[in-house]
């Protein structure tokens, strides 16, 4: 396994529609703090669900922290958490227990198959920009170079 060596600031949208949504989130976030120190977490949002049909109702929330973890050791962590927590992926935007996206990956941008930071929609995303404002609204996008504070009131503005 290789190891980054120095600590990298994450940032990490959670969500969940089905079963018991906040045991979901708060177990997965226990899971998240094995591998990244420091886990700043935002309060819980009750969002609709946005793209994906109809579906019950979206429990969300964003956590930052630090992480010696390579960007794709991330990646598989967090999928290997979903799977645990009884993920399936029928089809997409398919109800589920958990979803995990890797937002941020301190300043940099990663284009490689099925790892794409900053992930290509959370500048569109009100559910992962209110909560990830929260805990991080001066974080800079490294693709457009606006903070998440500045990405949120464009989407609240309707402009994006």
């Amino acid at each position: 396994m290789t190891f980054a060596l120095d600590p990298v600031r994450v940032a990490i949208a959670l969500g969940s529609n089905l079963g018991d949504r906040e045991r979901y989130l708060r177990e997965a976030l226990a899971e998240l703090a094995f591998s990244i120190g420091d886990l700043r977490v935002s309060v819980f949002h009750e969002t609709d669900p946005v793209g994906v049909g109809y579906q019950p109702r979206f429990l969300n929330a964003a956590a930052t922290g630090l992480t010696g973890l390579p960007a794709r050791i991330l990646l598989d962590m967090l999928l290997d958490v979903e799977r645990r927590f009884g993920r399936e992926r029928p089809h997409p935007g398919a109800p589920r227990t958990l979803d995990l996206d890797l937002i941020l990956y301190g300043d940099r941008i990663i284009d490689e198959p099925e790892l794409n930071v900053p992930h290509p929609r959370f500048r569109d995303r009100r559910f992962v920009l209110e909560p990830l404002a929260e805990i991080a609204a001066d974080w800079v996008d490294p693709v457009t170079g606006q903070t998440v504070g500045e990405l949120l009131k464009q989407v609240v503005a309707g402009s994006r």
